[in-house]
């Protein structure tokens, strides 16, 4: 496990929704940009699911963005200049975003650790916890892991604690996210350890080894603005 301390390395997470489908275009033509922005060490794009999890259907009106940047100047600098900030404020009929400090990681994303230099800090002390969950699903597991989808969601929707979650996809099916909000780090355990069908889900994800590749990140959320489904979690 990589865990995160004084470093200047943070993270953002942007949900940008658009008023048409034709916002798909966009997943296409920022990855130029993005690949120029400084201080970028790593970005993906994700398309968003119409449910709090990973899950078969899709919002094509809903994009977002997870970042890894230098430090918070880059952030900066991004949102004052790049012409895909300049389009969010512009055209998103709603938008929201976070700055995270990574607190641990574990596993690797396209056979990477976004967050591989960093090094020890404390376990981020009380308050809210950002929770990224990825993974490279099997092929041969794709309908076993579909059909363990719908009780983990609905785990999720009446999970006390849990203050916003949306699941991801950066390929259809195979390639799926979920980033999640939380009120406290209790929350998270309780979700992960206490919720049976989560934990159902995880026994069989190890016994039957569904995914290639996985990824586990906690962070600290912080200067959160905008609004997410007509607020803001962390307001």
């Amino acid at each position: 496990m990589t865990t995160a301390t004084s470093t200047s390395t943070i993270a953002s997470f942007h949900l940008v929704r658009y008023g048409g489908r034709g916002a798909m275009k966009h997943m296409a033509f920022d990855r130029p940009l993005l690949r120029r922005a400084g201080g970028l060490r790593f970005w993906k794009l994700l398309g968003t699911g119409s449910g709090r999890s990973m899950s078969l259907g899709a919002d094509l009106r809903r994009w977002a963005l997870f970042a890894v940047w230098r430090g918070e100047d880059d952030l900066e600098e991004f949102l004052r200049s790049s012409p895909i900030a300049d389009r969010w404020r512009a055209e998103a009929s709603e938008y929201w975003q976070t700055r995270l400090a990574p607190l641990a990681s574990r596993g690797a994303w396209a056979g990477r650790d976004p967050f591989g230099d960093l090094t020890a800090r404390d376990d981020g002390g009380p308050g809210p916890v950002a929770v990224l969950t990825r993974a490279s699903i099997r092929p041969g597991r794709l309908v076993a892991f579909y059909r363990s989808v719908p009780p983990v969601e609905e785990l999720l929707r009446r999970q006390d604690g849990c203050l916003a979650s949306v699941g991801m996809g950066e390929w259809p099916l195979a390639r799926q996210a979920t980033f999640s909000l939380w009120r406290d780090r209790r929350a998270v355990r309780a979700f992960a350890y206490q919720g049976q069908a989560h934990r159902q889900v995880i026994e069989r994800v190890r016994a039957h080894d569904w995914y290639a590749e996985e990824l586990f990140a906690r962070f600290v959320p912080y200067a959160g603005e905008g609004s997410w489904d007509g607020r803001d979690p962390l307001g």
